[in-house]
């Protein structure tokens, strides 16, 4: 108990903060991406779908207690993620003060690269994402509606010149690019990687990234094309 409560000292306990909070992130987008593809379904069934989650838990739990429940998890995990990250980075920047006069990334990926360029691009994207969709936000969301999901989403990628889509498929992108890498780095935290093995998570971890990417992408594209209306 007294190690866990202290994990936060050092560099390895910040790391396997940062995997953890990184499962409980990557969990969640999962789970979002594949609610997001039932609106293929139909506006019927992924409105009753939307509604089903502000249930979820009851008799037991009240209207939307789970949902509350989970945001706080959520919520939390971010926060410590995003401050695990900068911890690390600031430790990393005190160990060495003076930058290499020639730099050669001989091992490093474009996904590491830009991690933290991407880390606070999806970090906005977040923001602006809660406005758009959840909180409905006038002059971001032109007809919110609590009652019709499919219509919020539909309105949504449609309105303001599509400005709101061209963002929402960079924030996909970098989304891809932080998953590749988190994931990869999860399995180095957690112990998972080592020779016979690198290959194999490299690919679990590239087809994590591109399936999650992909299957929030498909559902933008999908309206513009006009397949979802």
């Amino acid at each position: 108990m007294v190690g866990a409560l202290t994990l936060y000292r050092s560099t390895i306990g910040r790391k396997i903060i940062m995997a953890i909070t990184g499962l409980i992130g990557i969990s969640f987008v999962l789970g979002h991406m594949y609610g997001n593809l039932k609106v293929f379904i139909g506006p019927e069934y992924f409105n009753h779908y939307a509604e089903g989650l502000r249930e979820l838990g009851a008799p037991v739990l009240g209207h939307t207690h789970f949902l509350w429940i989970f945001r706080i998890v959520l919520l939390a995990s971010v926060v410590l993620h995003v401050w695990a990250a900068y911890s690390l980075y600031q430790d990393s920047q005190r160990a060495r003060p003076v930058s290499y006069a020639q730099r050669h990334n001989l091992q490093a990926t474009l996904a590491s690269l830009y991690m933290r360029v991407g880390g606070v691009l999806i970090f906005v994207f977040i923001i602006l994402h809660l406005a758009h969709f959840t909180w409905g936000i006038p002059g971001i969301h032109p007809n919110f509606s609590h009652d019709n999901v499919y219509q919020n989403l539909v309105i949504g990628f449609t309105s303001y010149g599509y400005i709101f889509t061209i963002f929402y498929l960079i924030a996909m992108v970098a989304l891809g690019f932080h998953l590749y890498h988190g994931t990869w780095s999860l399995f180095q935290t957690l112990g998972f990687n080592n020779q016979t093995y690198t290959k194999p998570l490299r690919t679990v971890a590239l087809g994590l990234a591109i399936l999650v990417a992909g299957g929030f992408a498909l559902v933008p594209i999908s309206v513009l094309i006009g397949l979802v209306q």
